[in-house]
């Protein structure tokens, strides 16, 4: 990895170190960025050697907070997203700091997080994200219709496509279903499964799930008739006399 695979912007945050120091900087972002999927806790390991060299930088503690999210290090990924908003301002990755605190296991304070100040400076994409994010909050307390509610905004329409509405599409879904309205939680599997495009959902697989139940069980019921209760053979006989 090359100092020069680092995106342009953040190599620019990165000219008040000395030379030698950007150059090992900037190395270790790369590999965070390219390990973060397959190997967060690798990933985790350059961020934090990069954060030892240059913690006043908040690109880099923002790079360390979001591979300590991936690494599933909820605590130390706040801590470092915390810091990297105070250095730097703005609503920024409102919605990952909000699933940290859910993995705390304090979704009330992901939910405060939603309705912060900061959450309505957010549009788009970041602010589907959020949304999807304090509707989990809201099924782990167990108030489910709350969720569904949540997550009601003209960004839920079923012609839209890509990743973003995929993932809105699908939480919706889920939180229909845990409402108990299973008819509309299949609509909207198969709508996340129409705009997952990137196949990065099981959509799909959840809406046959629902509609034609296990999709890898055989239909008995095709090949062999079901055979009346016994309340069922007792009527009929009654009737044909």
């Amino acid at each position: 990895m090359q100092a020069s695979d680092l995106d342009s912007a953040i190599r620019r945050d990165l000219l008040s170190l000395d030379k030698n120091n950007a150059e090992a900087v900037a190395r270790h972002l790369v590999m965070a960025a390219d390990l973060i999927v397959d190997e967060p806790e690798l990933a985790l390991a350059h961020a934090r050697a990069a954060r030892q060299r240059a913690g006043r930088i908040a690109v880099v503690r923002e790079t360390a907070g979001v591979t300590a999210y991936h690494a599933g290090e909820w605590a130390e990924a706040l801590s470092e997203l915390r810091t990297a908003r105070r250095m730097s301002g703005g609503a920024g990755l409102l919605a990952v700091m909000a699933d940290c605190e859910r993995g705390l296991g304090r979704p009330e304070r992901a939910i405060e997080l939603g309705r912060s100040e900061e959450a309505r400076q957010l549009s788009g994409d970041e602010a589907a994200e959020l949304r999807i994010v304090v509707a989990g909050a809201r099924m782990d307390l167990g108030q489910y219709d709350q969720a569904v509610v949540s997550l009601q905004t003209p960004d839920l329409d079923p012609v839209r496509t890509g990743p973003a509405a995929a993932r809105l599409f699908y939480a919706y879904a889920e939180a229909l279903l845990a409402a108990g309205r299973r008819d509309d939680a299949l609509q909207w599997f198969l709508n996340a499964a129409s705009a997952d495009v990137d196949g990065e959902t099981d959509a799909e697989w959840r809406a046959e799930e629902l509609g034609i139940g296990d999709p890898d069980a055989e239909d008995l019921d095709a090949e062999e008739p079901e055979t009346p209760s016994g309340a069922e053979q007792f009527d009929r006989t009654e009737d044909e006399q």
